[in-house]
């Protein structure tokens, strides 16, 4: 090909391309994408994204530069989505791509583009403005889910289309104003917002993690690099089966040092201050196994039920989901999606050991395949809690309804009531684990129990029929082993090799005292006499 007819098809010349400004990422985006029905629509909605006013003629202008050529159905096209959003959703490239391909004309235009053999052909494939570092579009097109990712999420209050956009806030005294501010307080910066309010953008999240670009695009791993690569010191996490007699075997997903870092640094500044409904209980600060279980006392009776599979079973969209809910950022919310979950490789799974039901194995292998909350990431708990907000509110609904109380620790479910729960505790059962099915959760049968007033009622382990206290057959092995102790001296009673007995012992009896403070009186006048 001659010059001439480089510069006709849009090719750049060597001149004019060493003076073109070289951007993050340029190296993926220079490749035009496939024309699938998704980049499609993804290219279409990063142009209509793009620099410019939200009004009919300058979007039908910003899509045609996709093809071109202006189609004669980007005018309804543009007509549906002012029908659909009065203001741009800025930040809400992948929201708005899915809004596209489900609209009657981007589908019309598809259907007509194949009886005629001419498949709609991106010429110009915009890149998002969000600044560096980002998540390369080219990378990950979106489509109406990634990873069981739903694209449209709930009504953001922080996006600028549903009010006034925090950087109009931050700019509306203008530059007079700034300039009246003096004194020392005036040269010390305000300290950056904690939560999802600090992190409007993917440079906020690298700053928080103190990662590179790059490294955040390798932490979050929305390639699912991971799960196809050979083993390798790279990898996020190690794996360990554990099997347990006549059930399921347990998979431990024990993240690397960097990994480990970056969860922990996000559940200290991010997720720990997302509001929770208030029947969780498990890993809330200010709220444990023993606080749930006072709420349960004296109660006629008592129903417990159990989630199963319960990290694994918590999805990506979930958790997408949620973050979008409480005002995460499109990209923000993918990245913090992808930083905390896990899919694991197939020679992983295939290892299971052997044990338990077919139908379960079945299930913990799926919901492992697919991007979960790993069983050892330290924001997993926090992060299960925030996505089973909508099954305790309904759960918590359904009890009030019912004049039944709610409360769950992790994946124990608990709920108690007076004599007319106690009547029809079979049927409550029966609509609770509709409930939960409703939300894709599973209930354990075999661990689903109805406790009158007249056995030994127990949440989470522990005793609530007149108060909380410590099983009896616990109470007094433990009373057995401090008077042991004192009789026959420490040694003789640790079995299992404790390295520190003493502290192992206090322990249990701060957890007694903890639950009954009365009763463990007694036990710590058998410890005051153990000769250490």
């Amino acid at each position: 090909p001659t010059p001439a007819s480089l510069a006709a098809a849009g090719v750049p010349s060597p001149s004019s391309a060493r003076a073109a400004p070289v951007s993050p990422g340029s190296g993926v985006l220079a490749r035009r994408p496939v024309s699938t029905p998704d980049t499609v629509a993804t290219a279409l909605a990063l142009a209509l994204l793009a620099e410019g006013e939200w009004a009919g003629e300058r979007m039908i202008a910003r899509a045609a530069t996709v093809f071109g050529v202006r189609h004669r159905w980007l005018p309804r096209l543009v007509r549906e989505l002012l029908a659909v959003y009065r203001q741009a959703p800025e930040g809400s490239p992948r929201e708005l791509a899915a809004v596209i391909r489900r609209t009657a004309s981007f589908t019309a235009a598809l259907e007509h583009a194949t009886e005629v053999g001419r498949p709609l052909t991106i010429v110009s494939y915009p890149v998002a403005a969000d600044g560096p570092p980002r998540l390369s579009p080219a990378l990950s097109p979106p489509s109406a889910a990634v990873d069981g990712i739903p694209l449209v999420a709930a009504s953001n209050p922080r996006d600028p289309r549903h009010g006034t956009a925090p950087a109009a806030l931050a700019t509306a005294a203008g530059p007079a104003a700034l300039a009246t501010a003096t004194g020392p307080a005036a040269l010390t910066p305000a300290a950056p917002p904690r939560g999802l309010a600090g992190l409007r953008t993917l440079a906020d999240l690298a700053e928080l993690l103190g990662v590179t670009p790059g490294e955040l695009d390798w932490l979050a791993d929305v390639g699912a690099w991971n799960r196809r690569a050979s083993p390798g010191p790279l990898h996020h996490y190690r794996y360990e089966w554990r099997a347990r007699p006549g059930r399921v075997p347990r998979l431990l997903e024990v993240p690397s040092a960097r990994m480990r870092s970056a969860q922990r640094t996000l559940l200290h500044d991010v997720f720990a201050l997302l509001p929770l409904n208030d029947a969780a209980h498990g890993f809330v600060p200010g709220r444990s196994a023993v606080t749930a279980a006072r709420l349960h006392t004296g109660a006629a009776v008592v129903v417990t039920l159990d989630l199963t599979t319960f990290f694994a079973t918590v999805t990506a969209g979930r958790i997408f989901g949620a973050l979008r809910q409480a005002g995460a950022g499109e990209r923000v919310a993918l990245a913090l999606t992808g930083i905390a979950t896990n899919r694991v490789p197939p020679r992983v799974i295939t290892a299971m050991p052997p044990g338990g039901d077919p139908d379960e194995r079945a299930a913990l292998r799926r919901a492992l395949a697919a991007a979960h909350l790993p069983q050892g990431g330290p924001s997993s708990p926090a992060l299960a809690n925030l996505a089973l907000r909508r099954l305790d509110s309904r759960l918590a609904g359904y009890a009030g309804a019912a004049g039944a109380r709610y409360t769950r620790y992790a994946d124990d479910l608990t709920f108690s009531g007076g004599t007319d729960l106690r009547r029809r505790a079979d049927a409550f059962v029966v609509a609770v684990r509709r409930i939960v099915e409703e939300e894709n959760h599973t209930v354990n049968l075999r661990k689903t129990r109805v406790r009158p007033a007249a056995t030994s009622q127990r949440v989470t382990g522990i005793v609530v029929n007149e108060h909380t206290a410590l099983p009896r057959a616990e109470f007094d092995r433990l009373k057995a082993i401090l008077h042991n102790c004192a009789e026959r001296g420490p040694a003789s009673e640790n079995r299992a090799g404790h390295d520190d007995f003493r502290a192992h012992l206090l322990g249990r009896l701060t957890w007694a005292r903890s639950l009954n403070p009365a009763k463990a009186e007694r036990l710590q006048r058998e410890f005051d006499r153990i000769a250490w």
